[in-house]
């Protein structure tokens, strides 16, 4: 099961994805149930303790995706008050779920409360008094946990690096003490738990038990002053396989092991992990048609129908994705640029990228799309997103419509 090549045809679990794209067209998103399930279990099993898996809604907001891990169990980490209402709509269970972000509004605030959320990850002081006077409004108590940055280096793309001093998120490591004692002295606040999130795409588990140390060690600090965590949320950022050449991910055995140990100090708090990639990154494709072939000079250009609107990863990061020919011919190689229908240079999903030449009319299938694919797109040039298919075994269900032209001027007003 899974995605993988079956007689040079790539399949989609037990599914061709030319006969997907046959019938639904292109640009499409088309997902592994079973590698989603495959994941979410396999992280599932190597925690030996309490725990809670809140899938990173940010990853891949569908609702189908989500639910499925709702029906695993699993919660949601959150950081909108859209992403909230996607969560509660798919039936994740309030309990089991914790907002993140830096710049929650007093609406949003409230939408969480109203809904007896697990937890708000706070990340600043004046997040601490905003959260309190709106609990205050509603008479309620909040319970909360502070984001911690502790300044540990990832070792990832510094736009999803999270963990640094430079970095917009957490509460300065040397503040936490004062913070969380600040906290303690407002009647609409519960402190209930503390959290930290160093990175995304870790390749190595190092850095997350080096922060899980320093986290600990801040624990016992607050427990000396009476302050008990009751959830210990160590974020996410498990990393998977873009390059197979070149990306070793740890295992989800190893990087649960290291977190259990680090807070191997504290076994009646529970453990809150927010997986997002992990669970659906490699779990997914993009599939787009070539529609031209061009050559400038030296430079070779595949042009396809799918552009930085449908993926924007490889634009925004630089980031390496593996292409491959939906049906391999085993003809001839080319470097090229694999490129889309944007007017902009930065549109591309490749550059100076080695494959087998695909005639115009064929497929190229972009691989671990599952994650930051859809939810990162837009109608940049006034271009319809792309539909979402779900494969579970042997049959396919849409689970997101392609946009129509009249869904692209849906709220304005002439």
């Amino acid at each position: 099961m899974g995605i993988k090549y079956i007689d040079n045809e790539l399949y989609v679990d037990n599914v061709k994805v030319a006969s997907i794209v046959e019938d639904v067209k292109t640009p499409v998103y088309i997902y592994s149930k079973q590698h989603f399930i495959e994941q979410f279990e396999k992280l599932d099993k190597a925690f030996s303790r309490k725990h809670s898996i809140s899938f990173a809604i940010k990853a891949n907001s569908n609702l189908s995706v989500i639910k499925t891990f709702a029906e695993l169990g699993g919660g949601a980490d959150i950081v909108s008050k859209g992403e909230l209402f996607r969560a509660l709509k798919a039936g994740v269970d309030p309990q089991k779920i914790v907002f993140s972000g830096v710049a929650k509004t007093d609406d949003e605030i409230e939408y969480a409360l109203q809904n007896d959320i697990m937890m708000i990850n706070l990340e600043s002081k004046d997040e601490l008094y905003a959260v309190n006077r709106v609990a205050k409004k509603l008479n309620k108590k909040a319970r909360i946990a502070f984001r911690i940055n502790p300044e540990v280096d990832p070792k990832t793309h510094p736009y999803i690096s999270t963990g640094l001093k430079k970095n917009k998120f957490g509460v300065p490591y040397e503040e936490v003490l004062d913070t969380y004692i600040e906290a303690g002295k407002l009647d609409n606040i519960d402190i209930y738990g503390i959290q930290f999130h160093i990175g995304s795409q870790l390749l190595d588990s190092t850095p997350i038990y080096d922060a899980s140390v320093k986290v600990a060690d801040i624990i016992k600090q607050l427990k000396e002053k009476g302050i008990n965590i009751k959830a210990i949320d160590v974020g996410g950022g498990l990393g998977i396989v873009y390059n197979k050449k070149e990306d070793n991910p740890p295992s989800a055995e190893t990087y649960v092991a290291q977190i259990e140990e680090a807070f191997k100090d504290f076994p009646d708090a529970l453990l809150v992990c927010e997986p997002g990639r992990f669970l659906v990154g490699n779990g997914g494709i993009m599939v787009a048609k070539v529609v031209y072939h061009k050559t400038n000079g030296k430079k070779n250009f595949v042009i396809v129908d799918a552009g930085m609107n449908d993926l924007i990863r490889p634009s925004l990061y630089g980031a390496f994705q593996e292409i491959e020919p939906v049906k391999i011919k085993n003809s001839q190689k080319i470097v090229c640029d694999v490129v889309g229908p944007i007017c902009e240079t930065g549109d591309f999903l490749a550059r100076d990228y080695e494959m087998e030449d695909v005639e115009n009319g064929g497929y190229l299938a972009v691989f671990s799309s599952g994650a930051y694919g859809f939810t990162m797109a837009s109608n940049y040039n006034s271009r319809p997103k792309a539909c979402e298919i779900m494969v579970e075994g042997n049959s396919y269900k849409i689970i997101r419509k392609r946009e129509s032209l009249e869904d692209l001027i849906k709220g304005e007003i002439l």
